[in-house]
């Protein structure tokens, strides 16, 4: 098999080729790193990078095959890890010039994880600076670009790992999400990706100085962003094994409870305060009409929280920024980030002493009234965004910028105040008059119940397909 078709390989089928040993871990890896030499320089999604370690790690694992040693779920495959997170020998700089000498010692978690199971890192991928952007561009690393075209940001935080896995650049890619950073860069370049629910993942960085904010430990999760939500079932019970350093960690398998396909989804089309752009309609009723050829009762339902919800989370998320993140984005951050700050909190003022703490206390009302209405309908259909991603520097574009980049996000950031999973799948590839994207929607899920949001997305991509071929296609033609 020629390197170029074993890149193009799906994580599934790439991790059967290995285990069997059709395909040995060093060609995987090699596939993949000469997959990211021919178009990284182009896209600037991995910025560091570790070929040389990742093909000795790759022999040893076909060393440890041969003499019949266990090897692991993902044995063989090429991943990226996001530069915000700690990895031996790396430095988690976080898009910051003033952290790139910040060297770990050891893996995080999600890291020690995806490499236990046969995982072999070939680069790390760029992030915003503090990952708090929905676009990735930083003064150490530059921007990232989205394989799509240049008329779409990548997204952000995880801006890179969407742009690296959708190009081709490893099998999987590695991301977080605090307000929508797995989901924002999938929707941006038509990647699958699933925020799993709070504690699913177990999470800490070992290099950090100081213990983050409660709403940042209660909002942020690790996750993954694949080419194909069959994949993310295959990697997503590996990433949510145990590991004692983060105690809140919540130890349940990955599959709850028996797949099913008769369950009932709530079907939500608008956005409060923000008009819908037809071509999200219309996926988001391509993604209705799969899951009722799958079994599922669609019907339409309303949220009167989601605006409550949404906003009292940005809110409460800012008064805790500006505390603990403040004098740091004062002090590090590039003059476009602070600008993009200060008007963050012109948009969402942040909460303050107790008025803060009663709104944090709040989430639970919010987090209850979701798990009433969730108990009718295990699963919610929604858009991501209103309207088709927008274009790079976007949110550097004042008040009008920041409110379509962020303001419109309300089903995004207020699914992380609340705690629950939520996948994202593209359903439409549209053609717009900038060019052509992909348009993804959302399934939200019940706590712990990421199987269950990857069954809906698999039923889904069994009708509709997936982006990556119609991606490449056009690569190919450029």
């Amino acid at each position: 098999m020629s390197s170029e078709e074993i890149w193009r390989l799906t994580a599934q089928d790439l991790a059967k080729a290995t285990t069997r040993g059709d395909i040995t871990a060093e060609a995987a890896t090699k596939a993949s790193i000469d997959r990211m030499r021919e178009v990284n320089p182009a896209l600037n999604a991995v910025v560091i990078d570790l070929s040389e370690q990742a093909l000795e790690q790759a022999r040893q694992l076909d060393i440890d095959k041969a003499n019949g040693k266990n090897i692991g779920p993902l044995h063989g495959l090429p991943v990226t890890i996001k530069i915000n997170v700690d990895q031996a020998g790396c430095a988690t700089s976080n898009g910051l010039p003033a952290l790139q000498n910040e060297i770990a010692k050891v893996d995080a978690p999600v890291v020690m994880n995806l490499q236990n199971a046969g995982a072999i890192v070939i680069g790390r991928t760029n992030t915003p600076e503090f990952s708090f952007r929905a676009d990735t561009d930083n003064p150490l690393h530059g921007r990232t670009h989205n394989p799509w075209g240049k008329h779409i940001s990548a997204g952000g935080s995880s801006g890179g790992a969407a742009s690296a896995v959708m190009a081709g650049i490893g099998a999987l890619g590695h991301g977080n999400d605090i307000g929508g950073s797995l989901r924002f860069p999938a929707s941006a370049n038509g990647a699958v990706t699933v925020k799993p629910s709070l504690g699913r993942v177990p999470a800490w960085n070992p290099s950090q100085k100081a213990e983050r904010g409660m709403l940042a430990q209660s909002m942020s999760v690790q996750g993954l962003l694949a080419r194909s939500a069959a994949d993310l079932e295959l990697a997503i019970p590996s990433l949510v094994l145990a590991d004692a350093r983060d105690p809140f960690h919540v130890p349940l398998p990955y599959r709850i409870a028996p797949k099913s396909t008769n369950l009932c989804v709530g079907f939500c089309k608008e956005t409060p305060g923000f008009n819908t752009h037809p071509e999200v309609y219309k996926a988001l009723d391509i993604a209705a009409g799969a899951l009722r050829d799958a079994g599922y009762e669609v019907q339409e339902i309303h949220l009167p929280f989601l605006q409550d919800t949404g906003e009292i989370a940005y809110r409460a998320l800012m008064g805790e920024v500006v505390e603990l993140m403040g004098p740091d984005i004062r002090a590090n951050g590039s003059d476009a980030i602070q600008a993009i700050f200060d008007e963050y909190y012109r948009q969402f003022q942040p909460f303050e002493g107790t008025e803060l703490l009663q709104m944090m206390a709040k989430r639970t009302y919010f987090a209850r009234e979701w798990s009433l209405l969730m108990q009718e309908y295990p699963l919610i259909l929604s858009p991501f965004l209103p309207q088709p991603f927008f274009a790079p520097g976007r949110d550097e574009e004042g008040p009008a910028g920041v409110r379509e980049v962020l303001g419109s996000a309300l089903w995004s950031y207020s699914i992380n105040f609340i705690g629950l999973p939520a996948g994202n799948i593209p359903t439409r590839l549209s053609k717009l008059e900038r060019g052509v994207q992909p348009i993804n929607v959302q399934i939200i899920g019940q706590r712990w119940r990421e199987d269950a949001i990857v069954d809906a997305m698999i039923s889904i991509e069994e009708r509709v397909g997936t982006m990556a071929q119609h991606l490449w296609a056009l690569m190919q033609e450029d």
